[in-house]
Parts: C-alpha cells; sequence; structure tokens
C-alpha cells in the first residue's frame, strides 16, 4: 500500500510539473491564428443624381466577402461571386450586358467603399438608368 501511494505521488508530482510546463509555454508565446486571409469588406450604396458626392442615396448595404461571404447585403454568396469573377475590377462589372433598357436619362450613381482583398478600393460610377444598373451587376448592387 505505501509503494501504490508513494507511486501515485510520485506520478502526481510529475503530471503537476508537465502542466505548470505547457502552462508556462502557452504564456511565453501568443496563440497564432490558424489560418491567414485577406480581408474583404465593402459598403455599397445605390443613389439618385450623377455625381457620387451630391446623389441622394437610397439604399445601403455591407458586404463581406473574407473569410465568408456576409453583411447586410441579401445575396452575399452571389455579390462576392461577382467580384471574384471580376478579379475585384468593379470597372469590368458595369460594362451593359444584354438586356434592353430604355433610353430614358434618369441617373442612377453607385459607390462601393472598404477594402477588397486587402487593399483599400473606392469606386463609383453613374448609370443612365435602374435598368442599365441591373443589367450592369445583377448581383452586387441588387439590394
Amino acid at each position: 500500500m505505501r509503494y501504490a501511494i508513494k507511486a501515485l505521488g510520485v506520478s502526481t508530482a510529475l503530471a503537476v510539473t508537465c502542466l505548470a510546463g505547457s502552462a508556462a509555454t502557452a504564456a511565453a508565446s501568443p496563440a497564432q491564428p490558424e489560418g491567414l486571409y485577406a480581408p474583404s469588406a465593402l459598403v455599397l450604396t445605390v443613389g439618385k443624381g450623377e455625381d457620387p458626392a451630391t446623389a441622394t442615396v437610397l439604399r445601403a448595404a455591407t458586404l463581406s466577402c473574407s473569410p465568408a461571404p456576409g453583411g447586410t447585403h441579401p445575396a452575399p454568396a452571389e455579390a462576392c461571386g461577382e467580384l471574384r469573377s471580376a478579379d475585384g475590377e468593379f470597372a469590368s462589372l458595369v460594362e451593359p450586358g444584354d438586356q434592353m433598357c430604355p433610353m430614358v436619362w434618369d441617373p442612377v450613381t453607385v459607390t462601393a467603399d472598404g477594402v477588397w482583398e486587402g487593399r483599400r478600393v473606392s469606386y463609383a460610377h453613374t448609370f443612365s438608368n435602374a435598368c442599365a444598373m441591373a443589367d450592369a451587376a445583377p448581383a452586387l448592387f441588387s439590394f
């Protein structure tokens, strides 16, 4: 019985020493993140008018694409997909599609400000009307 108690005491002492050593190691080196990603978070607006500085903002949404699609945008996965397919180049997203739109001048200005894959972006574009805007970037500015 004495040998069993002595063995138990030795093993307890070893366990305490090991735990104290690993706690000291953990305190000495801060936890590293498991994976790094370039942040992508944008504030998108749709406004009435020609000039982004003076356009009346009708709607606004936030869009976060990294680490996962999210934000207040109603379709973040689709919007992030459009941006990824355009390699973050907003100008390539505003090219007219194949939808027929009326030739009415009722300017709509869209803006995107924030960070895309770790780099600061600020973009604005004025469409002739809401139909032309929906034709160019169906998911990104549909909110």
